[in-house]
């Protein structure tokens, strides 16, 4: 069956209060596949289905759901259900990402119902970092050795703590005080099983990221070194934790969904079923400064009426001037704006690439001015003003267009502000408005 099958038979087995045949339907479902399909439930069906699951897929499909969906699912359930359903049986990252939606009442409420208190201390400690940086997305399920322990030592102690790991990426080693040493290769403990000490063959030095280092930065790690897996060790150089590739993948999934949101001109995150309010406030900003920047437009071309008068013509490439500025602009602030996520591109290097941009931004103005020239010769004469004006415009316009949307996201970055929102409405409005102001001031200096 598909998406719309299972949702549909569900639904019709949830009014009939058969709890049998819907248990048995779950039952062949991935918790993605089940989170998806409570997501698109009312509240009241969704905790229908809970009921049926066991505690572990319980949890599993909760991580997966919608904020906005789990949170008015989470809204109606007491904070010790929460405690002993879903937390007692997640990943420390995860229950803290779950934790962190509610308010500090309901939190203190939830950690006070949880029964492993290593566990509980475990979220206190993660709910005190950013969530922005490593510290606030590690979880501290990892399998940790002692440099000084001996192969069986090792070996015994390592099945011990795998009991209570769904997944092993990385085995870490530490010395006496806790401090990352190095990563042990379990290929090692396969061909060296006689080797005496634990850190004669481990492999030193690992990768390794700071509690107050930035998502961002984790991502850049796990991409430039191709792990799937990155320690995070404190101010000190001891191992607290361990971020893996699923939990920055949702990060870079929401970031991405972020910077395409800023760019297309929205205030705040949205999603498709989000209420009406919060779509129009997510988007009316940016929409009434577009208005004010339309309206400044009017004004600029309300101060040439005699310059139209002349030249009525003129009126014909008021979009090709508005247009190719917004386009030249976007394209270059995207660029810039995707280098620096990456870290390809550094913000103390403005000069430079300004200079670059510049020299792109020289010849595609000679081209695209050199047509329009061509064009307007064929329809208005060599001695028309129009073909002379517009083509000197077109290539202002591209020139300016090229260092403003390199510069204002490259500045913003050094301001510590987001620089994709230069990407968006913010650039096509401002090049709309010079563009228009240098179209009519070169016309009038022609005429």
């Amino acid at each position: 069956m598909n998406k719309e099958e299972i949702e549909d038979k569900v639904k019709s087995l949830i009014e009939d209060k058969d709890s049998e045949n819907v248990k048995e339907l779950l039952n062949g479902l991935h918790p993605a596949d089940i989170a998806e399909l409570c997501n698109d439930l009312d509240t009241e069906d969704a905790r229908f289905i809970y009921l049926l699951l066991d505690n572990e897929t319980a949890a599993d499909v909760l991580i997966e759901m919608d904020e906005d969906a789990r949170k008015r699912f989470l809204d109606l359930l007491p904070s010790e259900t929460i405690a002993k359903k879903f937390v007692d049986y997640m990943d420390t990252d995860d229950a803290v990402d779950i934790i962190r939606e509610m308010d500090e009442e309901k939190q203190e409420e939830i950690l006070s119902h949880i029964e492993d208190i290593e566990q509980a201390g475990d979220i206190v400690d993660l709910l005190k970092y950013d969530e922005n940086t490593a510290g606030g997305l590690m979880g501290t399920e990892m399998v940790v050795v002692n440099e000084n322990w001996s192969m069986p030592e090792c070996l015994k102690e390592m099945r011990l703590q795998a009991e209570e790991m769904d997944e092993i990426y990385y085995v870490y080693v530490v010395d006496d005080d806790e401090r990352l040493r190095g990563v042990f290769p379990l290929k090692k403990m396969i061909t060296s099983p006689s080797v005496s000490k634990v850190k004669h063959v481990m492999k030193k030095d690992p990768i390794s990221a700071h509690v107050d280092t930035k998502i961002e930065e984790v991502v850049q790690l796990i991409e430039k070194y191709d792990l799937v897996a990155v320690p995070v060790v404190d101010s000190i150089g001891r191992l607290v934790g361990r971020i893996t590739v699923d939990d920055v993948m949702d990060e870079v999934r929401e970031q991405a969904e972020r910077d395409y949101q800023l760019a297309s001109g929205l205030s705040q995150d949205v999603e498709t079923d989000d209420s009406l309010m919060r779509q129009t406030t997510a988007r009316l900003p940016w929409l009434l400064i577009g208005m004010i920047g339309g309206i400044g437009n009017s004004m600029i071309l309300g101060n040439f009426d005699s310059t139209f008068a002349m030249h009525p013509e003129m009126a014909l490439y008021i979009p090709l001037i508005g247009g190719t500025g917004g386009n030249v602009g976007t394209q270059s602030s995207a660029i810039v704006v995707q280098g620096l996520a990456n870290s390809s591109l550094d913000s103390s290097n403005t000069w430079k690439q300004i200079i670059k941009e510049a020299i792109v931004a020289l010849i595609n103005a000679t081209i695209i001015s050199m047509l329009v020239y061509i064009y307007n010769f064929v329809r208005f004469g060599a001695n028309n003003t129009i073909s002379y004006s517009v083509s000197i415009s077109l290539f202002a316009v591209v020139m300016f267009a090229s260092i403003f949307g390199t510069l204002v996201p490259m500045t913003l970055d050094r301001l510590k502000i987001d620089p994709a929102i230069a990407t968006g409405p913010f650039i096509s409005i401002t090049n709309d408005i010079i563009g228009m102001l240098v179209y009519m001031s070169i016309t009038v200096l022609l005429s």
